[in-house]
């Protein structure tokens, strides 16, 4: 992270996730930090993306230990519990529409409420959130996945809302959405297919760090992949 001036804090939220969990590793071997903190259900305190509360306390948390120069949401669902991977308009349900929304957008929503504002005004500073390649609307071939599609396509929008309001007031600052690709974790497990480029967490991890290393300024607002390559809306 040699873009970054040394000495503030790195924060990872979604810590106890295959990405989440990677990312903090990598950080915490990084000299660019002061620290890296990791957030998640797990972690004291306890952030849960449902509870807008507990979002404002971890905040609070991090702003009397310093200035957070990199906060990485590293948080998704894509079938768990309330919400499943579609197939078919017939399979629709409102209880799991509105948990991957939950989960995949108005999560991230509020955490930029809270986290965003305790960017430093000045040098570079990244509010990056893990996006997907299926949010992307005209990519979308296959259909299907309706829920997790239109919740990360949400997220694209709201990362792009937030970048336009952050740049009037800290304009070295980016805010970004990241593909990571197909990572070995439990939420790709039921869908890897034979033939993908399927990665570790730790790989991953090194891939989607050396893309925020590289962000310029007028990245702020994009969408990349873990090559840095732009990804259409």
């Amino acid at each position: 992270m040699k873009s970054f001036p040394p000495g503030d804090l790195a924060i990872v939220i979604g810590a106890s996730g295959g990405i989440g969990a990677a990312l903090v590793d990598a950080l915490r071997r990084s000299d660019r930090f002061a620290q890296t903190i990791g957030l998640g259900r797990a972690s004291v305190p306890a952030l849960q993306l449902h509870d807008e509360a507990s979002i404002a306390a971890c905040a609070a948390y991090v702003r009397d230990r310093g200035v957070p120069r990199l906060v990485v949401v590293a948080t998704g669902i894509l079938q768990s519990g309330a919400a499943c991977a579609e197939k078919s308009w017939r399979q629709l349900d409102p209880t799991s529409l509105a948990e991957a929304f939950a989960v995949n957008a108005i999560g991230p929503a509020l955490l930029m409420k809270h986290f965003m504002p305790l960017l430093p005004p000045r040098g570079k500073a990244v509010f990056a959130a893990l996006s997907a390649r299926v949010g992307s609307i005209s990519d979308n071939r296959l259909g299907g996945w309706y829920s997790y599609r239109a919740s990360k396509a949400a997220l694209n929008q709201l990362v792009r809302c937030a970048a336009v309001e952050l740049a009037r007031s800290k304009p070295e600052a980016r805010c970004v959405a990241l593909h990571p690709g197909t990572v070995a974790t439990e939420l790709s497990a039921p869908f890897r297919k034979a033939g993908l480029d399927v990665q570790t967490p730790a790989d991953a991890a090194g891939r989607l760090l050396d893309v925020i290393d590289s962000l310029s300024a007028s990245a702020s607002g994009g969408f990349f992949d873990n090559r840095s390559e732009v990804v259409s809306w």
